[in-house]
């Protein structure tokens, strides 16, 4: 089964599909080694953590692309990626479809905000035309090779035209062939209710930071939404900001280890070298040393331990 099919497979299964959101190698890892079969691969999340910029467009294609090759690389998981605007009019959407599915995504998200666009849940948003949106959707359809691919529609019409326009529009863009549709910042279980209710193939749902409460979209479990017809759930800001407060929490503590000259050791607020080294994949880097390395080679590595001996280290550290 390809990733797209088993993507495809996932949307429309009885249980609602929850996809974290991944943005670098860490992240992907993680998500794989915590059990999940698929993620959203977060624009914004790739945006901030590769460039160091705020979503607001400033991340071009290629800068994108580059970041999906790279994440579909390292894991086995089926990864929707963000295609944000398209980068351009239909013809440019025919290209970034190419370019994103020969990447190894399973699908690409296209969204009818105007370039340069923004993160949803931002104030500023400006949308194209409907039928300029239907026909980026149409060239995204036949770009694709693999006919299980994704296409992803998200609208941004709530902020500027109202409930109703959003539905309606997410019916035209369901009409031009897209697979899965997405309308972000939604004010309330009843507009997703609503929304669901009314339109005619799967509705994605954007809960953020999925553990903390924003200012728009209110926080949902993934069975409340299921409860109110949703197919999808992402959760593009929940390992960006769990990742920068830990982050930030591990200099503050370091912080306290300058200002009173003494240590501290804190397997709290840390992975232990051998934990990081088990998510990131050495497991299978001393399988394929074992596999393939020479007699000469490996003792010159190992001596006479054997190289199942740090491999089961690290499987041992990964469950204690």
């Amino acid at each position: 089964m390809t990733k797209a099919k088993q993507l495809r497979d996932a949307i429309y299964a009885p249980e609602i599909l929850v996809q974290p959101g991944v943005f670098d190698g860490f992240s992907t890892r993680l998500v794989e080694h915590m059990g999940y079969t698929s993620a959203f691969i977060t624009g914004s999340g790739v945006s901030e953590t590769r460039l160091g910029q705020v979503d607001v467009g400033i991340m071009g294609m290629e800068e994108n692309v580059a970041a999906v090759r790279n994440i579909t690389a390292c894991s086995n998981l089926a990864l929707l990626a963000d295609g944000d605007t398209g980068y351009g009019n239909a013809i440019n959407v025919f290209h970034t479809v190419r370019a994103f599915e020969r990447a190894g995504a399973a699908g690409i998200m296209i969204e009818d905000q105007v370039w340069p666009k923004r993160c949803g849940h931002m104030r500023g948003k400006e949308v194209i035309p409907q039928d300029e949106m239907e026909q980026k959707l149409r060239a995204a359809c036949e770009a694709r090779t693999d006919k299980d691919f994704v296409i992803k529609s998200r609208t941004d019409t709530l902020a500027t035209h109202g409930l109703d326009e959003v539905i309606r529009r997410l019916n035209a863009y369901a009409e031009a062939g897209a697979d899965l549709l997405f309308a972000d910042a939604l004010l309330d279980a009843e507009q997703i209710r609503t929304v669901a209710a009314n339109v005619p193939k799967p509705l994605c749902v954007n809960m953020g930071f999925g553990i903390r409460q924003r200012s728009t979209t209110p926080l949902l479990s993934a069975a409340q939404l299921q409860d109110l017809g949703v197919a999808v759930v992402i959760y593009p800001r929940l390992l960006t900001a769990c990742a920068l407060a830990g982050m930030r929490k591990g200099l503050e503590i370091l912080g306290q280890s300058l200002q009173s000259g003494k240590p501290e050791d804190r397997p709290d607020a840390a992975l232990s070298f051998e934990e990081l080294n088990d998510i990131m994949g050495m497991v299978h880097i001393k399988d394929l040393e074992e596999k393939f390395l020479t007699v000469a080679q490996k003792t010159a590595k190992y001596g006479r331990e054997p190289v199942g001996a740090v491999r089961e280290e690290s499987e041992g550290a990964s469950h204690a």
